[in-house]
């Protein structure tokens, strides 16, 4: 993490951080949760500085951590317990920015406080949460020396057992199963039985599991387990919704067996215990298991519901249909920062005459299995009316899962970023320029077939995968294909034109669909060296609405994260989702969804979303807008140091769109951080705002757009623009990116403010140093330095020189002269030059 120059920090603090609440001290007779309890550090400067000592009531003592920003220091509480408030009392070595956060299980965390600009001495949070272990995780130090704490307070509640927790076994009798049995003696029933002078016993091996029915989704509060001999030394207590996606609640390691009891958190039908590792040469052996259940103030999630307010289902005979498209259109065409979300679905079925209209946060499906189920005698039309004909602001919408007859041979499709074509049958032509052939900026074209000719014309830049045209008439400055049958031929000395034959890994956007009368989203599976499209074959699974938490306006955070503690996937209805807390995505195979380009703001300076470092999670269709209390990552992907291999089943990000500013002051110094390996990134804009409002060079400060620490991951069709340092910095290993299209920040206010290193201006697309194998096709930048044209930029990429970097068409463009270019990556290719907007090139580097 970089620091910003110290007049840049001091003029974001006064204007913009959030400070810690001023809160009276904690009177004499109240004892902190935290006081006397097991205390643990990242690291601590020496023997007499301790974790234990900020949590021994002692202001004479204190833990201080080596010298560096990311530390942490954590308290066990003991049992869960709901946190009210917490103190911290610094030392002369201070945290300037820090995160309180809350764990279940010490494990996966969430954000309760985000703390920018402290000026040490005492900070006093008021903050919400329920969990056992509560930390400190520092992000910069005020100091050149560590982080030093006198104290470190937590106040809240608990009840003996925990609040609520029923004393009762709510597993007794109850339907058992598990992995094996030593024999018909030792059934999974027996540890479940009340008696505790029969068990359950498995084969001997690892790994091995016993689960119980408890007949309905309830909270689940602690859980107790008598060993036999035979114990577990490594294990987790798990609950699951459906019996087959699990949520850890407790991990433990070590275990000497005998008995136990573990405070856990979290909702399930199902129980299991999964061990590990055994403490013996024999199986797994349990005299009895308890489960106790009660509330934790919410009910559990129900799954599955109607699709609420700003979801338009329609069907063939739906009564005033064209009516129903134009007045979503009027009030969507010019609404570009408006809060208006809209999701049109059409139900299987022939549909005449209409003109589907599409503006701002507007987005169009069949419910049919397959794109020809819905069919369209008539168009679904982008133009660009609304801002005389220029084109290059047609964001956020999309069309997905239909097929189209254009009324007139030719449908136009004139968009620009954030505005996806997917799963598309043009039967005719398709024009991607306005009306007139004003300028236009997109685009992106996955899994469609488009039977006629495709016809850019004024588009600057496109990306096309997995699909087939019928032919191409030209291209202005980077047309890029994968995967594309009928794609022109590779052409870029000369012309516009990459063309990989085959995409290497892609799996499709999950979409809701009708089965009968069920709603259901389907999954598509993964596809290797995939070229056109992949449908009607359709591999990918079915899930039913009911293993989806539906989420309408007015949801709030705690409710959504209940949800995905249940195993629950998530559906977004269209609309505007403020989080009081980070969103966690901890279970492998997870679908989080949105319709209508649902948008997510972090309120208070938390991050968006987390993912957790876990197989085959899927994030699809929705909008991360920053608040005005600077986040540091707004969405990030895996755990930090991650290595687990996700190459059969990665995480997918797909049309998610990630915007700083714009719609008012945003501020985030990390826009999506990617530590997993193997995840594939497929179409996303991350764009810091260069006009809207709360534009300006500190007041929607971002420092990065994406930073990808994983290894084997790749990106195709990657839009990032304007980021106050890199718009894209990647350190992992074998990454891969086809496409990509950046400009770099208008509002750049001299020379000065980005030189580095020697170097004027931060690359567009940064590989690190300590890389030894990258590669890329088909990659632009472009400048358009408002604030001082007098700007010559180093470079537009950045790269090492060994021999396994290897990239491929990239260009560099001066647009009208506003700004220069001195080369095109690293200290080659020829310098841009004149206001005549002509790309300087580099076929191949090195």
């Amino acid at each position: 993490m970089r620091w910003r120059p110290l007049g840049v920090a001091l003029a974001a603090t006064a204007a913009l951080t959030a400070l810690p609440a001023a809160h009276p001290s904690a009177g004499a007779a109240e004892i902190p949760l935290s006081q006397g309890k097991t205390a643990t550090a990242s690291s601590v400067e020496n023997a007499g500085t301790a974790a234990g000592k900020a949590v021994d009531g002692d202001t004479g003592t204190r833990w201080s951590s080596a010298a560096g920003d990311d530390q942490w220091l954590q308290v066990d509480l003991g049992v869960t317990a709901s946190v009210s408030r917490v103190e911290l009392d610094w030392e002369a070595a201070y945290g300037k920015d820090y995160k309180v956060q809350i764990s279940g299980d010490g494990t996966t965390w969430t954000d309760l406080k985000s703390v920018t600009g402290s000026d040490g001495g005492a900070d006093t949070l008021d903050v919400s949460g329920r969990g056992r272990y509560v930390r400190m995780l520092g992000v910069h130090r005020a100091t050149p020396y560590g982080y030093s704490l006198w104290e470190f307070r937590v106040f809240g509640g608990t009840d003996t057992g925990q609040a609520g927790c029923d004393s009762g076994n709510a597993a007794k009798g109850r339907p058992a199963t598990a992995s094996s049995t030593e024999n018909a003696g030792t059934p999974a029933s027996a540890a479940f039985d009340g008696d505790t002078t029969t068990r359950w016993s498995s084969r001997a091996a690892d790994p091995q599991w016993l689960q119980v029915d408890l007949g309905a989704v309830k909270d689940i509060c602690k859980v107790d387990l008598n060993w036999e001999a035979a114990y577990a030394k490594d294990f987790q207590i798990q609950a699951s919704a459906d019996g087959q996606n699990w949520n850890t609640l407790k991990s433990v390691t070590g275990a000497t067996g005998g008995t136990a009891s573990y405070d856990v958190s979290g909702s399930g039908r199902y129980v299991r215990i999964n061990g590990t590792a055994r403490g013996t040469g024999y199986g797994y052996s349990l005299w009895e298991v308890g489960v106790h259940t009660g509330t934790s103030g919410l009910p559990p999630v129900q799954g599955g519901g109607d699709l609420g307010p700003n979801v338009i289902v329609v069907d063939p005979s739906t009564p005033n249909l064209q009516q129903k498209f134009d007045d979503v259109f009027a009030r969507q065409e010019s609404a570009q920062f408006g809060t208006g979300r809209y999701q049109f679905l059409l139900k299987p079925g022939t549909y005449n005459g209409i003109n589907a209209q599409l503006g701002f946060y507007t987005s169009i499906s069949g419910l049919g299995l397959n794109p020809d189920d819905t069919q369209i005698n008539g168009d679904v039309t982008v133009d660009a009316g609304w801002f005389n004909g220029n084109a290059t602001q047609n964001f956020w919408r999309s069309a997905e899962n239909l097929a189209i007859t254009p009324s007139n041979g030719t449908d136009r499709w004139a968009v620009a970023q954030a505005a996806p074509f997917r799963r598309i049958h043009v039967k005719g032509g398709l024009n991607l320029a306005p009306n007139g052939y004003g300028w236009a900026s997109g685009g992106y074209i996955a899994d469609s077939r488009i039977d006629g000719t495709v016809g850019p014309y004024s588009q600057q830049q496109w990306y096309t995968r997995d699909s087939s045209v019928g032919g191409w008439t030209n291209g202005v400055w980077n047309m890029t294909f994968s995967g594309v049958q009928g794609a022109p031929a590779t052409n870029f000395d000369n012309g516009p034109y990459t063309t990989l034959d085959t995409t290497p890994v892609s799996r499709e956007k999950p979409f809701l669909y009708l089965d009968g009368s069920d709603y259901k989203v389907f999954v598509p599976a993964r596809r290797t060296n995939a070229r056109g499209v992949s449908w009607p074959a359709n591999a990918g699974t079915s899930l039913p609405l009911d293993r989806f938490y539906v989420v309408k306006p007015g949801a709030t955070a705690a409710t959504i994260n209940a949800a995905l503690a249940q195993g629950l996937n998530l559906l977004f209805t269209p609309g505007v989702y403020h989080l009081d807390q980070t969103l966690d995505v901890t279970r492998p195979d997870t679908v989080v969804l949105g319709l209508g380009l649902a948008t997510l703001i972090p309120d208070n300076g938390i991050d968006a979303m987390h993912v957790a470092d876990v197989d085959g999670v899927r994030l699809a269709g929705f909008l991360i807008d920053a608040g005005p209390v600077n986040s540091d990552t707004l969405l990030r992907i895996g755990t930090p140091g991650a290595t687990a291999d996700h190459s059969a089943n990665p995480t997918t990000m797909q049309d998610v769109f990630i915007r700083i500013g714009g719609a008012g002051p945003g501020l985030a110094t990390n826009s999506v951080v990617v530590d997993s390996d193997d995840v594939v990134i497929d179409h996303t804009w991350i764009w810091r705002a260069d006009h809207g409002s709360g534009v300006g060079w500190d007041t929607n400060r971002a420092d990065y757009g994406l930073r990808v620490n994983g290894d084997d991951v790749l990106a195709t069709g990657l839009f990032v623009e304007h980021f106050n340092k890199y718009d894209v910095h990647w350190s992992g290993e074998r990454g891969r990116t086809i496409f990509f299209q950046n400009e770099k920040a208008y509002d750049v206010p001299n020379a000065a403010a980005v030189t580095h290193d020697g170097i004027v201006g931060y690359a567009a697309y940064k590989v690190a140093d300590t890389v030894t194998t990258h590669e890329a096709w088909g990659l632009g930048s472009y400048c358009n330095f408002t604030a001082d044209p007098s700007i010559v930029q180093t470079h537009g990429f950045q790269v090492p020189v060994t021999p396994g970097i290897k990239m491929h068409d990239l260009l560099v463009i001066s647009l009208g002269g506003k700004g220069q270019y001195a080369h095109v990556v690293n200290n080659t290719g020829a310098p841009t030059s004149g206001t005549d907007t002509i790309p300087s090139k580099v076929t191949s580097f090195p």
